[in-house]
């Protein structure tokens, strides 16, 4: 301990953020608090958000049979009928074991835990309570890093019961499968959410007041899957707004700006996230969260407008990733203890978990173009390696972007089978500021979806090499 203090470090939050910089922080010597407000430690990454809805998607997709489709056909399934106990038996075990782990982790490095409630008394000291706000007891650090996480935005025109209509948390302790869905927004939340339940053969609409998906993501990569959201039934209802939400006995109706109603069994509301800060009293160490309940901080170091105190994770907003505040955690509790990092790098890739699953990172074809750096595509498509043909998921595609001067690449952009594990092939070589020739005379295991990526590099080869009468090509 430094000082009167009791601990050197005190995290409130034992999600990806908060877990990492406790951890990080013992191994630097220092003695860490982690204060966590759930029955569990993982925060909202473990409970309700990224484990849980990656669960969801694996047990749909495993129970439906949905990889092997492109084999045995559209009507192929492992289990005729799926229950949402199927569902939450899968959710509760992987949940379970993801704390354990977590509790491991937290004993072997001494990181101590605490639950209950954290509410600042000033810039070093916080308050514990219980659920019924019984005072525990005050403790002292040094350093404190705000790592609360986020919860679903809740507006108060929309009439959440958590039966019918739902958010992303409550979504996860439903008791029964609608046979009907209405998912209002089509962020990544809406988008995973809605892709994994038309798995289900349920019916699915999606609405949001915007003309288009996943603006941040290349072009062509979202046509391809457009295409597969409209193969399997879904219905989209982009460009028009929702103009009231209400109950009609057993059923949602979402009234639309453009005339229209749409009536389902259950609405699934995604309107964004809100940080999980109005129970902290940060009026008394000094600091104010802006509308959205987020906390501004220094990017290089973490650092809220008081020195002492940090805060990571996705209460500081973008990128709101959980690879990312991992990151930032570790980057506080090292900048927290004088020990300076290297800059992190400057791209990263982005995994959206929907069904087909998008990933990509650096510059998207239209960037490029607005940059107007000279480049060029290559493609290749899942069907064109064996190793689609021998697990048959019909579709999927793989983008590189490439300079023209330089031959390296600019970005990567996946949709597919495996999208989320492949980036991380074409991420080294970009960040090392490798060229495409690499995957030119890289040897891959065969049969594997890898191979994607050597299939683009030669297609892209095909349209800059030199034309036959020796000149270079326009």
């Amino acid at each position: 301990m430094t000082g009167t203090r009791d601990y050197d470090i005190v995290v409130i939050g034992s999600g990806p953020a908060g877990r990492r910089a406790a951890v990080q922080a013992a191994k630097l010597g220092r003695s860490a608090l982690v204060i966590e407000k759930m029955s569990g430690v993982g925060g909202v990454c473990v409970h309700t958000g990224t484990i849980p809805s990656k669960t969801l998607r694996e047990a749909v997709l495993s129970l439906t049979g949905w990889r092997e489709r492109g084999i045995y056909g559209s009507g192929w399934r492992v289990k005729k009928d799926i229950t949402a106990a199927d569902l939450r038996a899968r959710l509760d075990q992987t949940v379970e074991r993801e704390v354990d782990v977590l509790d491991h982790q937290f004993a072997r490095n001494g990181v101590t835990v605490a639950h209950g409630a954290a509410r600042f008394v000033d810039g070093h000291h916080v308050e514990i309570a219980s659920g019924s706000g019984e005072l525990l007891r005050v403790v002292s650090a040094d350093r404190i890093l705000i790592a609360v996480g986020t919860r679903p935005f809740r507006p108060d025109d929309v009439p959440f019961d958590d039966r019918i209509v739902v958010d992303s948390d409550s979504i996860l302790a439903l008791e029964r499968l609608p046979r009907s869905l209405t998912v209002i927004g089509a962020g990544v939340i809406g988008i995973e959410y809605a892709t994994i339940f038309a798995a289900l053969d349920i019916q699915v609409t999606l609405v949001d007041a915007r003309e288009t998906i996943l603006d941040f993501v290349d072009r062509e990569i979202i046509a391809d899957f457009m295409h597969d959201l409209s193969d399997y039934g879904m219905v989209l209802r982009l460009g028009t707004r929702v103009k009231s939400i209400r109950k009609n006995g057993d059923q949602a109706v979402a009234e639309l700006e453009d005339g229209r109603q749409v009536c389902s069994d259950m609405l699934l509301y995604t309107g964004g996230r809100t940080g999980a800060t109005d129970g902290l009293n940060l009026e008394a160490c000094g600091l104010a969260a802006d509308a959205r309940g987020r906390l501004k901080v220094d990017p290089q170091t973490l650092q809220t407008a008081m020195p002492d105190i940090y805060a990571a994770g996705d209460v500081i907003g973008f990128p709101a990733l959980a690879a990312t505040s991992l990151e930032q955690g570790r980057l506080a509790a090292c900048h927290a203890f004088g020990y300076e990092l290297p800059a992190p790098e400057p791209v990263f890739p982005y995994g959206i978990y929907a069904v087909p699953e998008i990933s990509t990172i650096g510059l998207n074809e239209e960037e490029a173009r607005a940059k107007s750096i000279p480049y060029e595509c290559g493609i290749a498509r899942f069907r064109e390696t064996s190793r689609g043909h021998v697990t048959g998921p019909g579709s999927g595609m793989l983008k590189l972007v490439i300079s023209l001067q330089t031959r390296k690449l600019l970005g990567i952009h996946i949709v597919g089978e495996s999208a989320t594990e492949l980036i991380h092939i074409g991420q080294a070589v970009l960040t090392l500021g490798g060229t495409f020739d690499y995957f030119l005379n890289a040897t891959f295991n065969y049969p594997t979806l890898a191979e994607a990526y050597k299939i683009a590099a030669l297609d892209a080869w095909n349209r800059m090499m030199p034309r036959r009468d020796g000149r270079a090509p326009l």
